[in-house]
């Protein structure tokens, strides 16, 4: 199976909401943020011995003690074998979170037609015109409205989530993005926040909105989304 593993967390109980999850990490991402804290899955650098054999005898002697998996990076949209690793995960009747920067569309699409996921979080890192230069990647951001779209009219549980950093995104942007996402059940503002790794050194200095900004911004949500909050 072509799914590299960048690590294992055992236990969560706030990364799927409601539910007793573990968490799988893929390696690789097709973007390169800057405030990213996950540098070694991004740069394909974490060192482990987690195969999906590993994974798969792990969640053997954990079913009636998880209710389900989230599968994050990197991006796990990257991996050829995403859909046989989440029927695998399935078939041993566990819950399945996708984490993704929707650079995938059709993947995404093809999980929901066939049932393989019970909630996607998605990341909104910009408005669209500025995704370049805050992922520090050409990409094509129609297939963002693309996966944006599918989630908007999919019938599971989802997210929207932006991890907002000043000098990137402006308090006038969320209009941009509130259009963006126009409807959608639930939206997440992030505060950056420097980890013991990060990306991009030069970020270790940046200061984030103060609380009185961060409410202001949320205002500006609720005109677009149907439930925003800080997280």
């Amino acid at each position: 199976m072509q799914f590299t593993i960048g690590g294992l967390q055992k236990t969560s109980l706030l990364d799927f909401p409601n539910k007793v999850s573990a968490i799988v990490f893929t390696q690789g991402c097709n973007f390169n943020c800057g405030y990213c804290h996950n540098p070694l899955l991004l740069k394909n650098q974490s060192k482990n011995d987690i195969t999906v054999d590993v994974i798969f005898d792990f969640l053997n002697k954990r079913k009636g003690k998880l209710d389900g998996i989230v599968i994050t990076g990197g991006e796990p949209t990257l991996q050829p074998d995403l859909k046989l690793f989440i029927q695998k995960i399935k078939e041993m009747s566990f819950l399945v979170k996708l984490d993704t920067n929707g650079t995938n569309p059709d993947i995404v699409s093809e999980l929901l037609k066939e049932h393989l996921v019970d909630y996607i979080a998605m990341d909104i890192k910009a408005p669209l015109e500025k995704y370049s230069v805050v992922v520090n990647r050409n990409i094509k951001t129609e297939d963002i409205k693309k996966s944006v779209n599918l989630l908007l009219n999919s019938d599971i549980e989802y997210e929207f989530r932006t991890t907002v950093l000043p000098s990137l995104i402006s308090i006038e942007d969320f209009n941009d993005i509130g259009t963006l996402i126009k409807d959608a059940q639930k939206y997440y503002l992030q505060k950056f926040e420097v980890q013991s790794e990060i990306n991009d050194s030069t970020l270790v200095n940046e200061k984030n909105y103060t609380d009185e900004q961060f409410s202001q911004i949320i205002q500006i949500m609720k005109k677009y989304v149907k439930y925003a909050e800080l997280r």
